[in-house]
């Protein structure tokens, strides 16, 4: 007779099993089963929300025309409002919820949306133009539009270059890791960040690596580039300052958490924002201090400056104004809800 584990005296045996014995190994079996399928269920109930959670902590905020507000809804539907009365003007349902920012060039506003489509509509009406899809694990991330082609990273670690007219693919590159930064496109490169900690450099062309850069952590911050230098920060508690051409470190500056907020660079200024609740100016050829404005909480929205204003919000729920040449606080506004 074949041994057989006894689950009564927990030792293997060579005798018929009594009829105890065997109800015992069926209930153990049916246990051990029904636990495996509740877990399932909760991995897989917890997971995609795990995920999006994760993600949606990292959106990088873009600049958006002056003429139409794109509002983002998590119900899935990009809308267009009126810039001055905030009339709704249409919206269109995409099949999953949508968190990054559009791009809008040439009457059209390029979107990602969690059920991996890349859609292009038509800014006047929210009608399809086309959609791309990324693979099963892919979410766009914001595009940047550049001479007829939109580049979009994307979850499923893939950098895109799609033609603006029709959605075709021109090239994709892989990174090694998710990506939630949203390329800069300056002469004729790619500069991207990837959450495997690298900065890559690509050819807009055809997608060739032309150098990459590692920091010590994810790279979920956008790129700005000035200058002939790239700016961007990292989650290992630095921004860095990276040769164009070449990749080479010319700087990088220690905040005191995550920079996951994008760099903006006006007039030799780098101003950026760090999880250490800090807004920051440093000298764009130096990364010098030139000074810092402490709010209540982390700061992941992309600064912007306007005629000598730094605005910017953090997630203490306040939008500030700062002076550009000191840090110096002008106003601040209470956000929520009405």
């Amino acid at each position: 007779m074949t041994p057989w584990f006894d689950y009564n005296t927990k030792t293997l045996t060579n005798e018929k099993p009594s009829h105890q014995a065997l109800k015992a190994m069926v209930s153990t079996i049916a246990g051990a089963t029904l636990l495996l399928v509740l877990i399932s269920g909760l991995l897989v109930s917890y997971l995609p929300s795990a995920y999006t959670s994760l993600v949606s902590a990292h959106r990088i905020p873009r600049q958006l025309p002056d003429t139409t507000s794109h509002a983002l809804a998590r119900s899935g539907s990009p809308s267009s409002l009126d810039s001055e009365g905030g009339k709704l003007l249409w919206r269109y349902k995409t099949g999953g919820v949508v968190e990054f920012l559009p791009a809008v060039v040439n009457g059209v506003v390029y979107i990602g949306a969690d059920d991996h489509y890349l859609y292009a509509l038509n800014a006047s009406n929210g009608s399809l133009l086309w959609r791309y899809k990324t693979s099963p694990l892919g979410s766009p991330s914001s595009p940047a539009v550049i001479n007829g082609v939109v580049y979009v990273g994307s979850l499923d670690y893939y950098v895109y270059a799609l033609k603006a007219s029709n959605g075709s693919l021109l090239w994709r590159y892989q990174t090694g890791a998710f990506i939630i930064s949203s390329p800069a496109v300056v002469k004729g490169v790619v500069y991207i960040g990837s959450h495997d900690g690298y900065v890559y450099a690509l050819h807009a062309s055809t997608g060739r690596l032309l150098w990459r850069y590692q920091t010590g952590r994810s790279v979920d911050s956008s790129p700005a580039v000035a200058g002939g230098v790239v700016y961007v920060g990292s989650l290992d508690y630095y921004v860095y300052a990276l040769k164009a051409s070449t990749g080479a470190l010319l700087w990088r500056y220690l905040t005191g958490l995550f920079v996951e907020s994008s760099p903006a660079v006006v007039n030799g200024v780098v101003y950026i924002g760090s999880d250490d609740q800090y807004v920051y100016a440093l000298t764009a050829n130096t990364g010098t201090l030139l000074w810092r404005y402490l709010t209540g909480n982390r700061v992941l929205s992309r600064p912007a400056v306007v005629k000598g204003v730094v605005y910017v919000g953090s997630e203490d729920d306040y939008v500030y104004a700062l002076k550009a040449s000191s840090g110096a606080l002008l106003w601040r506004y209470l956000t929520g809800l009405a």
